[in-house]
């Protein structure tokens, strides 16, 4: 089993084990302290993907391998009992005019109007690529053993890279242009300005960003590639740094007590889609998990919770009535939670108040019913933040965490159309660590943050 949250195997005895120290290696850990000797050279890492490759195909291999089929029985004929399909036909309305008259076709769409079919994507053969060399690299960069490597982290890292392609492209060539030229006077200061602040990288995080390579340049003459790789130092520094002021630098459920995460963020952030991903995610890494639907306010939220809930095979406690009290499902939700002694609680909050007091006066009574009903529980709020607002989402970013206690950010929609920068702004600006991160509408498209595959991505063309 791979636990997503550790970034790492475990047995069924590991996994029972408490949350890991932070010394160990995990996804907000550079490559400074890697678990192995990572290989050094070009010729070295193209031989560790291949390594890597090799390995994963035969893994493929093994767990498609044929097994014994029974002896083949000759079916009974049924044929004589199968019932003809029944259509039922309307009889035209006497004296209504055709425009006039019922059809049986809108019923049917009523009916069905929740029932969202899900088409999954069919899985692309794994290929030996530039991108899996290039995933491959940057796991081995980070200490990792070419023989743990699996499909699904090389599959994340090829969609992370391409998420973030745009700004990769808009950004690399011009920046190496720009400091390989020396130290930077006022032009290029003026033109890689222009360039961060394109990147939705935020006013502060730009002027830190230019302050430091500056400094760096002044010190000594870089080459372009040497250049971009202390930006990237820079950059990882300030992804890290809110991860300074807190304790669990792994962000993971623990065993032995309830773990209760709220998420919050306005309507069309994500935010269902990223509690049915959370939850698939916890299931696929050893950890029971139950949702509680209690976004009541919004239309059809509480059926899209459900769909999310059967994707992922995550059981959903909700209220059949509309317009029901949040609160009452969160209490429905940890009583649910302590009877099946289940290890995370994820919490759909409305995304949909007037303003602030709203918010703040809704979320301080969840947060009472929860310290009332489960006061021993790990209490985390996770904002669920879109990429592709930049600015915007981060003036959002700023009401909520004046409203609530939050652990951190869930940064959604980095699929192409979204600019990576607007990491950094809420990194500097609000001091919010980056927990997880979204690449894709797929429910293998969320991934715990690290900000070394992160840099990588963005920079390293």
């Amino acid at each position: 089993m791979f636990n997503w949250f550790r970034r790492q195997k475990e047995t069924p005895t590991q996994a029972e084990e408490q949350t890991p120290t932070p010394e160990q290696v995990t996804p907000e850990t550079p490559a400074s302290e890697p678990e192995s000797e990572a290989p050094k050279e070009p010729d070295e890492y193209l031989n560790w993907a291949k390594t890597a490759f090799k390995n994963i195909q035969q893994r493929k291999s093994e767990e498609i391998a044929p097994t014994p089929q029974p002896e083949a029985t000759t079916p009974p004929d049924t044929s004589e009992t199968v019932p003809e399909p029944v259509v039922q036909v309307s009889e035209p309305e006497e004296g209504v005019p055709a425009w006039m008259r019922k059809s049986d076709r809108l019923d049917i769409l009523k009916e069905t109007a929740t029932e969202t079919p899900t088409i999954e994507e069919e899985a692309k053969p794994l290929s030996f690529d530039d991108d899996f060399v290039w995933s491959a690299q940057v796991l081995a960069k980070q200490g990792r053993a070419a023989e743990d490597v699996t499909e699904a982290e090389i599959n994340w890292l090829k969609r992370l890279r391409e998420g973030l392609g745009k700004t990769r492209r808009s950004l690399v060539n011009q920046l190496k242009a720009i400091v390989g030229q020396g130290p930077l006077n006022e032009d290029a200061v003026m033109e890689i300005e222009a360039l961060l602040l394109q990147a939705d990288v935020g006013i502060e995080a730009t002027d830190y960003i230019i302050e430091a390579l500056q400094g760096k340049l002044r010190e000594e003459s870089l080459p372009p590639e040497q250049a971009i790789e202390y930006l990237k130092e820079i950059i990882r520094e300030i992804l890290d740094r809110p991860l300074k002021n807190v304790d669990n630098i792994t962000f993971e459920p623990e065993k032995e007590v309830l773990n209760i995460w709220l998420l919050t963020g306005v309507n069309g952030a994500g935010k269902t889609t990223t509690i049915g991903k959370l939850a698939h995610m916890a299931n696929q890494s050893g950890y029971s998990c139950l949702i509680a639907a209690a976004d009541t306010f919004r239309a059809a939220a509480v059926e899209q919770v459900k769909i999310w809930g059967e994707r992922s095979g995550t059981e959903v406690i909700a209220n059949p009535g509309k317009n029901t009290d949040p609160a009452a499902v969160v209490f429905d939700g940890i009583s649910a939670a302590q009877s099946r002694q289940v290890d995370l609680l994820l919490v759909d909050t409305a995304g949909r108040l007037q303003n602030k007091k709203n918010l703040m006066d809704e979320l301080a009574k969840i947060r009472r019913i929860v310290d009332k009903k489960a006061p021993n529980a790990k209490v985390e709020s996770l904002l669920v933040l879109d990429a592709t607002l930049g600015q915007n989402g981060l003036r959002q970013a700023q009401v909520f965490s004046e409203a609530a206690k939050l652990s951190g950010v869930v940064l959604t929609k980095l699929d192409g159309t979204a600019k990576g920068g607007v990491a950094l702004a809420v990194a500097q600006q609000l001091n919010l660590p980056i927990r997880f991160i979204g690449a894709g509408e797929g429910i293998e498209d969320l991934r715990p943050f690290s900000s070394y595959e992160f840099v990588e991505a963005l920079l390293n063309g």
